[in-house]
């Protein structure tokens, strides 16, 4: 099972991200979004972003050129129809993601492999929504995409060996270092950083210390090169108090129970880098 063409549900931060890496790595893309406007953003974002890398002597404008050319776009899922891998990077919403993967199933060819992007949400779930299962996966991309080097391959209880080893090849192709996963909420990396960064927000609702001085602490105290809370700003307040309700409704667990600050902020429509005001504020 060898992929040529790759469909990308959603022209989002993540979806524009995961287009521009197959791209680059030689795969046709389809990006695909309900509107014009974002995936003319998204064309953008991605032909600024090759242009940096063009400028750091990584590629050059005829790579790009060809890079930009072979992504297509589309507001139609149908357009699809003929992708070998179809990654759906939708918000972070069950039945919105239910919806479409219900859509992909029945306009995808038989042999086509679809995968989530989700950061929490049951890969199992999703495959027993479609006629496919074992055609499932979850290949949780991080952010940014074309940085970030890892890729987590979730699979659900359906997944079969040769689907988890052809998304594994395509990851690797696009540069990418994956680590196998088993399906449970959070999976890995968001199972811990997540209740991290909530823990840092309960610190902040709590006068502990300023915002500022939450994030300056864990860098110097941990290593870390972002704080826990520029790093929620960046993730979305709204993503991260996603990722806690599933963790929490997943395990049952006190432990995972989302801020009160987090949820207050959400609802004050205070999500970060995107609305250029969550923890800190943005131009």
């Amino acid at each position: 099972m060898a992929f040529k063409t790759i469909g990308v549900v959603g022209a989002g931060t993540m979806g524009n991200g995961i287009a521009q890496a197959f791209a680059q790595a030689g795969f046709e893309v389809v990006m695909s979004d309900v509107a014009q406007a974002a995936l003319d953003r998204a064309m953008a974002t991605i032909s600024g972003s090759y242009d940096r890398l063009i400028k750091k002597e990584k590629m050059t404008a005829e790579q790009k050129a060809a890079a930009l050319g072979r992504i297509k776009t589309a507001t139609e899922l149908a357009m699809l129809k003929d992708s070998d891998l179809i990654i759906e990077a939708a918000t972070e919403n069950l039945e919105l993601k239910l919806k479409i993967f219900r859509q992909l199933d029945a306009l995808a060819k038989s042999d086509a492999v679809i995968a989530s992007n989700t950061s929490s949400i049951s890969i199992t779930k999703l495959a027993a929504s479609t006629k496919r299962p074992d055609k499932v996966i979850g290949m949780h991309f991080f952010n940014p995409v074309p940085l970030m080097a890892l890729v987590e391959l979730i699979r659900g209880l359906q997944t079969s060996d040769a689907t988890y080893d052809a998304v594994e090849e395509a990851s690797k192709a696009v540069g990418k270092s994956p680590v196998q996963v088993r399906n449970s909420p959070g999976f890995v990396v968001n199972r811990m950083l997540c209740p991290m960064i909530n823990e840092a927000i309960f610190a902040l609702g709590e006068n502990l210390a300023s915002a500022a001085q939450i994030d300056e602490a864990m860098k110097l105290g941990a290593n870390h090169p972002i704080g826990p809370l520029a790093l929620c700003d960046m993730i979305g307040l709204d993503v991260e108090l996603a990722v806690m309700n599933v963790l929490f409704e997943g395990f049952k667990d006190p432990k995972y129970r989302p801020a009160p600050l987090l949820v207050e902020m959400v609802e004050a429509g205070y999500l970060g880098r995107k609305t250029g005001r969550g923890f800190f504020t943005y131009a």
